[in-house]
């Protein structure tokens, strides 16, 4: 049995086995109790403990990055755990996991290359090629949301840098963009909503020209043959079927199909793939 967690900032999700034992509170800065949390689960005669973090892992040094649970931001999180759980530990980034779980289980079974997306309050990416998971270095693969490509509108990124996709791409993104462009203050999904009922929108609009852009390109580098997303936007699915057509029509191999869709792996899906994870981040293909 495989011990796995889905840890985010507000809560940690439990499964043993591929059955849910419930959620706890994240602790966000007493290092302590984080461990309890996690021990709490833990009946004794697991294989291991599988990881789906809400940030990255280092793959070389296993420390991570997570700003928003700043008591385990920065340490080799799965070497630690090991110590303290007395089982071996492998933690990885989420949107890794949703890649593994739609290569395994979803919308990507029978897919070579696969980049999963997370359209959420952020932007990320898990990329999986010729069934196994590539993380690079840093454990950066996959995120397609950083670097300063946007040059209007400009905003601030939370990674430091001007410009990156994220600031347009996320819902909060949607949101910056409809007060940029209207004054107006309201959130992603009454945006959306109105654009699906018919309302012109411009932030929608200038939404699928900015992300789907980026988007062929990266599929153009890395030769993903199916998109499978997850996040917030994703419960969209009208959103998501716009932004499909909007990037093969970029593509430079033009797809008669549906490429960017919806994850299918459902709520599990980041535990699914911390699983797999745990046997060496390789599915069958």
């Amino acid at each position: 049995m495989i011990l796995a967690f889905d840890i985010g900032a507000l809560r940690i999700k439990a499964a043993r086995g591929g059955v849910a034992l419930g959620e706890v509170p994240t602790p966000l800065h007493d290092a302590q109790a984080f461990v309890e949390a996690l021990h709490g689960f833990v009946q004794g005669d697991e294989a291991g403990v599988a990881i789906a973090l809400a940030g990255h892992v280092d793959p070389d040094s296993g420390r991570v990055r997570i700003g928003a649970i700043p008591c385990i931001n920065g340490r080799a999180l799965a070497r630690e755990l090991q110590g303290a759980l007395g089982l071996p530990v492998v933690a990885v980034k989420d949107a890794d996991c949703l890649a593994l779980a739609e290569t395994a289980v979803g919308t990507a079974r029978g897919h070579r290359n696969v980049l999963a997306l997370i359209l959420g309050e952020g932007l990320a990416g898990g990329l999986v090629i010729d069934g196994r998971l590539v993380q690079g270095e840093g454990g950066y693969a996959g995120d397609w949301g950083h670097g300063p490509v946007i040059r209007s509108p400009l905003f601030d990124c939370a990674c430091g840098l001007k410009g990156c996709l994220e600031t347009v791409a996320s819902a909060r993104g949607i949101e910056r963009l409809h007060h940029h462009l209207t004054g107006q203050a309201i959130g992603s999904v009454e945006v959306i909503r109105r654009w699906r009922a018919g309302e012109p929108s411009p932030a929608v609009t200038l939404w699928l020209d900015l992300v789907s852009a980026q988007l062929a390109m990266v599929l153009n580098v890395v030769g993903a043959s199916i998109v499978p997303v997850g996040g917030g936007l994703a419960n969209d699915r009208a959103l998501i079927a716009a932004l499909d057509r909007a990037v093969r029509a970029r593509l430079l191999r033009k797809a008669d199909r549906p490429l960017v869709v919806v994850a299918q792996s459902g709520a599990e899906a980041f535990l699914i793939g911390a699983a797999i994870a745990f046997g060496g981040g390789q599915t069958q293909t």
